[in-house]
């Protein structure tokens, strides 16, 4: 970063300057959002780019946000959110109250209990109400020691800002939990070029003698921070060349301990100093308080000792500045395991007794077991889970664990920090902490919450489901025995996750443990209960209504249930899943983002079917590998319903092993039915039919998931085509039995359009106005525009129909079905409409925008890489433009080339001007 004030000199570093530049100028030009993630080694100039960025942002009139991690605060839950939006959080004149009351809550203003996904939406909105005045930029360095609820959030706005002109500039090490968990891919800071580095030194120290100046460049190979520190180790005459230099010189990692060569230096009184300032971060020293703690009247004239060193300096706001963050880590990490501890009690000493970061400082000076100690810290960790700050508050509660006298209180308090732990989306430290509990002996009176971290591990990590029918039915005998501890609310949570097990094995123990404790849980897990195993009429109704009368605390604990009845029953609700922001938001939200993907299929928003990919991705990264897989199928509707069969076997061999391991039928029956949805798509209506079947055979309709009663559609659409009328009407028997039309808007929508199929293939010429009839009410059922893919099948149908029947009126439908097919990108279906409008005898004339396929038969996504692949852009950098990773790109690229009849990038550019 800058010395006294001035921006560094920046030496190098064209390439990370113009992504830079290219994201600024993005932002102001196309006003649209990226981010930019450097990602490099310690000392390599991260902190000096995000400085450049700064200043190039400010001359084109950037808002700039920034904040910075440091080591100590990384268990300060939502700090750097502070140091980022409180300035623009006091402006603010937009806020609704409640995100608001988020907000400030969060960032300790006020008490309350802000729940995680409100805080990342109200970050949002103030991102949106700042461009509006500017474009902005939020630099997030260090980025590696950021506290876990801040980088969540950041990560939240990450994903979210894509159609803002924000650009995220952010910096981590390469092993930082951001370069694992962001799918934006990293920018790698490398060491500077030998030549560049010859620049830089040469600019900081002319006067180096050339057997030192050659020295230097070759041990510090090109690390930004080595060569400006290494010369200050040398004396006056080994800089003039005087003077033999050392026999080696530290470099990379051994820079740090350079640094702790140079603490070894200095005197006991500077070295406390250094300490107690390292480990004095946060608000709460804000004031320069934390000198209190050394208790000395010497502390003025050791603090000038310590500016004149050059390792740190007193900013104006009380703080400790180090002149690089290894500076600090150094002086930790240099100190004695006594003097660490000291520090800790003086700093906590220095606090007041109800202050929270009195209590971080006292357990980290604690030697041996404290019952007392721990017993706070446990607290405290409750009261952080309560507030949002999950994954914090396990952090505590690991604390208090290791405090623990008594075996059987660690275990206690290790349970309760795995559930912490996955609230806060933490998940593969919930398993690692699982797994070490599975070695000692969990007491009894923990045992139904040591089951229930078991089996969200295993579920949501391990992709196996066998734990939950083992483990979670006498969990709720437990659980719902009278007089029990619910362990605040436990049972719905535990009932939830059995739930989602025999959805998706339709394991029979599982569904008779839930049949059995249906009247112990709320009106909301009784009604996903009934939508899963038998739905009956106005099922969404009344999920509608039940979702109506929840209280906001209410909603919390109940929006994975909701989330998952809608899901379900096709219901679609915009305003049900965004009103879901529970305290454990973040676990909720790879529900909220797989339901508003299932949306986005059935409510034709099918250019939206990249995001589930990068859901994917961003779930694989956080160890969420039963939300990729489910991403994965989800995508896998959208390749069907296209009929891209190339595609649907690459996800099919992606997830069926490893939903074959874990006995999910639910996944293993809807890849069945995505085969025979694309086999609809090129005629193939035998094959089609055979897999249709597999699930329901016509004329039954076996109790189970909704989803199987809206297969009417596309079993009564193979049936009719293959000649098989009487089974098309013995499943409409079956349907009409059932009540399937009663279930969901969708489903009553499905069931008349599959009623008019059926009556159109078997109705005689004088019962054309009956199967006339019989399109129109299904065009009629209230919503059916909703359902644009399949009205578009339906109007494709009714207008060959009209026209095999030379009845008037045939264009319009065939036109309507041709538009809506086109801009779903669905190439089969829309040459077929084509065919059809050629027979009525019209010329079709495709729009501007081109046909339904790009040149040479390419989607729209593989023509905008092709053509940033033309540019010259590398995987990485299309990725970082269009939000995908570099697999990806490749894999679409894999395609491209055999479809442009080529086999290298070289020839992309000549191809598609060809086309």
């Amino acid at each position: 970063m800058a010395e006294d004030g001035q921006v560094p000199v920046l030496v190098g570093r064209r390439r990370e300057t113009e992504l830079l530049t290219a994201a600024l100028v993005q932002a102001v030009d196309g006003a649209s959002g990226s981010t930019v993630l450097l990602r490099g080694d310690a000392g390599v100039g991260k902190s000096t780019l995000l400085a450049w960025a700064e200043r190039a942002a400010r001359e084109r009139g950037f808002t700039v946000l920034r904040a910075a991690g440091t080591e100590a605060e990384t268990d300060l839950s939502f700090g750097a959110l502070h140091q980022a939006f409180w300035a623009q959080l006091s402006r603010s004149g937009t806020l609704s109250a409640h995100q608001r009351d988020a907000l400030e809550s969060a960032l300790g203003v006020r008490s309350g209990t802000p729940s995680g996904f409100a805080v990342g939406t109200a970050a949002l909105a103030l991102l949106e109400e700042a461009v509006r005045t500017a474009p902005v930029l939020l630099l997030l360095d260090d980025l590696h020691w950021i506290d876990s609820s801040s980088a969540t959030v950041f990560a939240f706005l990450h994903r979210r800002c894509a159609e803002l002109p924000v650009v995220i500039a952010g910096a981590t090490r390469p092993d930082g939990p951001a370069a694992q968990t962001w799918s934006a891919e990293a920018v790698d800071v490398q060491a500077l070029p030998r030549t560049d580095a010859a620049l830089l030194l040469g600019h900081r120290y002319p006067e180096l003698a050339a057997p030192a100046r050659d020295r230097v460049l070759t041990e510090a190979a090109g690390n930004p921070l080595a060569l400006v520190e290494l010369p200050r180790q040398l004396a006056a005459g080994q800089q003039r060349g005087t003077v033999p230099l050392p026999e080696r010189l530290p470099l990379g990692r051994k820079l740090e301990r350079m640094f702790a060569e140079r603490l070894g230096e200095v005197t006991p009184e500077v070295g406390r100093l250094l300490l107690l300032g390292a480990l004095a971060t946060g608000p709460d020293f804000s004031d320069g308080g934390w000198l209190r703690a050394i208790a000395d009247d010497n502390a003025r004239e050791v603090l000038e000792r310590v500016e004149a060193g050059g390792l740190a300096r007193l900013d104006p706001a009380g703080h400790l500045v180090f002149r690089h963050p290894l500076v600090r880590t150094a002086v930790v990490s240099a100190a004695s395991d006594t003097a660490r501890r000291e520090a800790h009690r003086a700093l906590s000493e220095a606090l007041a007794p109800d202050d929270p970061r009195r209590l971080v400082h006292e357990a980290a000076a604690a030697l041996l077991p404290d019952e007392e100690l721990a017993h706070r810290l446990q607290e405290a960790g409750r009261d952080l889970t309560r507030r949002g700050g999950g994954a914090e508050g396990a952090l505590l509660l690991e604390r208090a664990a290791a405090l623990s006298p008594s075996s059987c209180d660690r275990a206690r308090r290790l349970t309760w920090a795995a559930v912490m732990s996955a609230h806060g989306g933490q998940l593969r430290h919930t398993a690692a902490l699982v797994e070490e509990l599975k070695t000692s002996t969990v007491p009894q009176d923990v045992a139904p919450l040591f089951a229930y971290a078991v089996v969200y591990a295993d579920q949501s990590h391990h992709v196996d489901f066998a734990s939950s029918a083992a483990l979670l039915p006498t969990a709720l005998d437990t659980l719902t025995a009278p007089g029990a501890d619910t362990f605040g609310g436990l049972v719905e949570q535990a009932y939830f996750k059995l739930l989602l097990a025999a959805s998706y094995t339709d394991d029979p123990w599982a569904w008779r443990a839930l049949e059995r404790h249906r009247e112990k849980v709320s009106e909301a897990g009784r009604l996903c209960l009934r939508a899963w195993s038998d739905p009956g009429p106005d099922t969404a109704t009344a999920l509608r209504e039940v979702a109506g009368r929840l209280t906001e605390e209410q909603e919390a604990g109940a929006a994975w249930l909701l989330l998952w009845t809608a899901s379900a029953l096709d219901c679609p609700e915009g305003d049900l899943w965004q009103r879901f922001t529970g305290p454990h938001g973040y676990a909720t939200q790879g529900s909220v983002a797989k339901a508003k993907c299932h949306q986005d299929f059935l409510l034709g928003h099918w250019d939206q079917a990249a995001v589930c990919l990068r859901e994917a991705e961003i779930a694989d990264e956080l160890g969420y590998r039963t939300n990729a897989l489910m991403f994965r199928q989800y995508y896998a509707h959208f390749l069907a319903g296209r009929g891209d069969e190339a595609g649907l076997r690459e996800i099919e061999q992606a997830i069926r092993s490893a939903a074959t391991r874990a006995r999910m039928r639910y996944v293993l029956d809807r890849l069945t039915h995505l085969r025979g949805l694309a086999a609809l798509a090129h005629q193939r209506y035998e094959e089609a039919y055979a897999h249709f079947c597999e699930i329901t055979p016509p004329g039954r309709l076996p109790g189970g998931p909704p989803w199987h009663h809206a297969l009417v559609f596309d079993l009564v659409t193979a049936a009719v085509h293959t000649g098989r009328h009487e089974e098309a009407r013995a499943h409409l028997a079956a349907g009409r039995t059932a009540r399937s039309a009663e279930i969901s808007g969708r489903h009553a929508f499905l069931y008349a359009a599959a009623t008019a199929l059926a009556t159109a293939a078997t109705a005689a010429t004088d019962e054309a106005a009956e199967a006339d009839d019989a399109y129109r009410a299904a065009y009629a059922v209230p919503g059916a525009e909703r359902w644009a893919f399949d009205l578009a099948r339906l109007r494709l149908a009714h207008g060959s129909w009209l026209r095999r029947r030379h009845r008037p009126g045939a264009r319009e439908p065939l036109r309507a079905a041709h538009h809506a097919f086109r801009r779903l990108q669905a190439a089969p279906w829309a040459r077929r409409c084509e065919e059809e409008l050629r027979a009525a005898g019209e010329s079709v004339t495709l729009p501007p925008d081109g046909p339904a396929e790009g040149p040479s038969g390419l989607t729209g996504q593989e023509l905008r890489i092709a053509r940033l692949a033309a540019t010259g852009l590398t995987n990485k950098e299309i990725g970082r433009r269009l939000q995908l990773s570099p697999r990806t790109v490749g894999a679409h690229l894999y395609k491209v080339f055999p479809k442009l009849g080529i086999t290298s990038r070289a020839a992309l550019a000549h191809a598609l001007d060809g086309t």
